[in-house]
């Protein structure tokens, strides 16, 4: 079961064309394009008349016509058209997703459609901002479960052992994590002092020697999470309201999982950072990077999800799942809060 009345990311915003485009969100075949004005749409991909995917049709003005018969629907997917006869049943009309363009992406509404709120859509602090620059990478297929990427998402220690080479090293491993729920999500977050930085960092951060290192994993209801990383030089740390101007690095990295189905998950990821800004090749380093590290979780949770399935013992948590866990029950609160207010009285 998912969580449906939220926002989740259906594309990149350079996905959605002219050509009608079927793509998978929380089990459902939806149908995307783009009106002549840019607008995107979304459509259930299904013709009610022989469920041939809308998909297969083709663009007419802002309308879609199925590709069988010639069944065509506008943009709140009404039927306007049937060939062969003036009476258009209401049977013919089909669901229409709200979506927003917003940060580069397309997002979509999975619930109910009058409770769909733009201003719900997860802020992106410092985007497009001068003295800010961005990397970013194509969407990732993960063949998992979303919630086992949160899990990863909410455990700043498993970078001292799957990202040696990138995102971590031996000051990831013991230092103490503080776990905090928030009305929209949980926080598992902690400063390490005096510490080497990290492979991936020592490229991007302004000043040599070693650093306070700040890990800032939060991740929000349901699968969307923004992972902040501070460092700045060895005695400095500690206060984010306080780092020394000009000598500390900032990388914010968002991250959207969009549940395709059970076992399947689409990942889109940018990153912002307050150092080189303009710097193209720091940008193309960045995403070269962070990609490597990604796709070293997608081959953990690839077999994670593998190994969960086939279990024939019960699995151990341990301490450093209290953020993990957190977010589950609160998530699994949720769904089953939604789904009890949908049901008939």
């Amino acid at each position: 079961m998912y969580l449906r009345n939220t926002w989740y990311v259906a594309a990149w915003d350079s996905e959605v064309t002219r050509e009608p485009r079927q793509i998978k969100v929380l089990g459902e075949k939806i149908v995307i394009y783009r009106t002549e004005a840019g607008a995107p749409v979304a459509l259930i991909d299904a013709c009610p008349h022989r469920k041939l995917p809308l998909s297969k049709g083709r663009i007419k003005g802002d309308h879609i016509e199925c590709g069988y018969h010639g069944l065509t629907f506008d943009c709140s997917g009404s039927c306007v058209r049937v060939p062969g006869q003036d009476k258009i049943p209401a049977a013919t009309n089909i669901h229409s997703y709200p979506v927003e363009s917003r940060y580069g992406l397309v997002w979509i509404w999975m619930g109910d459609p009058a409770l769909a709120d733009t201003d719900k859509i997860f802020t992106v602090e410092h985007f497009e901002e001068p003295g800010w620059g961005i990397n970013k990478g194509d969407a990732m297929p993960f063949p998992c479960n979303y919630l086992y990427i949160t899990d990863n998402l909410l455990d700043p220690s498993h970078v001292a052992w799957v990202h040696q080479s990138s995102f971590g090293n031996a000051a990831c491993e013991e230092e103490p994590l503080t776990v905090t729920g928030t009305d929209s999500g949980v926080i598992v977050s902690r400063w390490m002092y005096d510490v080497e930085v990290a492979p991936f960092y020592k490229k991007l951060v302004p000043f040599e020697g070693n650093c306070d290192r700040e890990q800032h994993y939060e991740v929000r209801y349901p699968s969307l999470a923004y992972i902040k990383a501070v460092f700045t030089p060895a005695g400095t740390g500690g206060d984010a309201r306080n780092l020394p101007e000009g000598q500390y690095f900032q990388m914010d990295s968002y991250n959207f999982m969009t549940p395709v189905d059970e076992t399947t998950t689409r990942y889109y990821w940018f990153q912002i950072r307050n150092v080189h800004a303009e710097d193209a090749e720091i940008s193309q380093y960045m995403s070269d990077s962070v990609e490597f590290a990604f796709n070293e979780d997608r081959d953990i949770l690839t077999e994670v999800q593998k190994g969960m399935d086939a279990k024939t013992t019960r699995n151990v948590d341990l301490a450093i799942d209290a953020g993990p866990l957190l977010f589950r029950r609160r998530l699994q609160k949720m769904i089953d809060a939604e789904s009890k207010a949908a049901e008939p009285a």
